[in-house]
């Protein structure tokens, strides 16, 4: 493939060359827009990121109006992000990108969808979100194709340092670090673009890709407290009980930071409640009430994301930090506070009862869905990935078809094409 486009160059000089280079070659752009902010913008009008709308976060969409849905989740991360990345001197536009992309390859039902389908999928190489979403930019979203006669796809054909920048997990499965767990970032069947935008890099992330996950940290602990509180699931008040707290961190070790004692979990929920901002009163629904609660999130992210800003520029320097001249450094303070925050919302949110049984109703979608998919193939796929499916050499190529077309679906049309397909 041509992997340079001609006339593009960014006038930021702490970009190389390298950076700007995309998969496939395009013809040269009219001026007044750098390659990052095209990036930026083939996302932001992508149907990948249109379809974040109809999927769940935490709970799902039409559930309550105020809770988030994965694309306002998506558009939150986003505005945390490039704050944060331009506050240290990243390109904003890259890390804007890489933040709007971050859940693109999430399915139908959210991380539940997710495990479903690595459960069903096992024989082709499993499944995961973030592999998924390296998936849709370079193969399955439409916009460029290879101009070498084989025909293929390359996605929204976006630049190597945004693409960078979207890998959270640079690795295939199994081979991450030992606190990766089950997590990984490319599918054996993507690796030649994976190699090509990873070059010479080894498991390392960029600064960029840093950046963006941990606004996602940020913003889905925050928000996931706030939506909980709306919702009428949380109490911020019965957290004065230690048992109660007791309770709550348990999960926190089961979940996020195994080890972590309950004196520094209470230090950490003690800080956050003598800051300044923690609300004095419950929530009671009205605009006081509701401006609070607001005040909190707003003072909460601004928190957490001036400390990892203090302390990355204490450790590199003023200067501009991007790629992998710097790590993002993050003060462990900070990250057990995170964690708090992330505990409250899976003690009292993720962990109900009735979600619990939801997502055992959801499981059983996805599973039904898929066999279904097998039986009709390729009659029952959309048109696009019949096409895949029928240029698929074996049998487990044919299923990641299957699997790349249920993953695209929202909720709603999950459950739609479940029945249409099993009448």
């Amino acid at each position: 493939m041509n992997r340079t486009t001609p006339g593009e160059r960014h006038e930021d000089s702490s970009y190389q060359p390298s950076d700007v280079e995309r998969w496939v070659g395009e013809p040269p752009k009219s001026a007044g827009r750098t390659p990052f902010a095209r990036d930026r913008a083939r996302v932001l009008h992508s149907a990948a990121l249109r379809r974040l709308a109809a999927k769940t976060q935490v709970l799902g969409p039409g559930i309550h109006d105020f809770v988030r849905t994965r694309l306002t989740h998506t558009l939150e991360v986003a505005q945390v992000g490039r704050e944060l990345g331009q506050s240290l001197g990243c390109d904003p536009d890259v890390v804007d990108t890489a933040c709007l992309a971050h859940d693109l390859g999430h399915p139908p039902f959210g991380h539940n969808g997710e495990t479903a389908l690595d459960e069903v999928c096992a024989e082709a190489g499993g499944f995961e979100g973030n592999a998924q979403t390296l998936r849709l930019l370079t193969r399955l979203e439409a916009k460029t194709f290879a101009g070498d006669g084989t025909g293929r796809s390359a996605g929204l054909n976006l630049t190597r340092a945004s693409l960078d920048a979207a890998t959270k997990y640079p690795w295939r499965r199994g081979d991450g670090p030992p606190d990766a767990g089950a997590k990984f970032g490319v599918y054996d069947d993507d690796l030649e673009v994976f190699g090509w935008l990873r070059a010479g890099v080894d498991r390392r992330r960029c600064l960029e890709a840093q950046v963006m996950d941990f606004a996602d940290d940020v913003a889905y602990s925050v928000h996931d407290v706030e939506d909980g509180v709306v919702f009428g699931r949380i109490l911020l008040s019965a957290l004065a009980d230690r048992a109660e707290r007791a309770t709550v961190w348990e999960v926190v070790r089961d979940w996020y930071l195994p080890g972590v004692a309950d004196a520094e979990l209470d230090e950490a929920y003690d800080r956050l409640r003598g800051f300044g901002y923690w609300p004095p009163t419950d929530y009671d629904g009205d605009r006081r009430s509701l401006a609070a609660l607001k005040d909190l999130t707003s003072q909460l992210i601004g928190r957490f994301c001036l400390a990892a800003e203090q302390a990355t520029h204490t450790e590199y320097g003023r200067g501009r930090l991007v790629r992998y001249r710097a790590s993002l450094v993050v003060p462990h303070e900070t990250r057990v506070e995170i964690a708090v925050l992330k505990g409250i919302a899976a003690t009292y949110v993720m962990r109900s009862a009735e979600r619990v049984a939801l997502l055992s109703r959801q499981r059983e979608v996805v599973h039904g869905l898929v066999s279904a998919l097998r039986r009709h193939a390729p009659e029952g796929l959309a048109p696009a990935f019949r096409a895949d499916f029928a240029a698929a050499p074996d049998d487990a190529a044919r299923l990641r078809v299957i699997i790349d077309q249920t993953a695209s679906l929202t909720d709603a049309s999950a459950v739609a094409m479940a029945r249409s397909l099993q009448r």
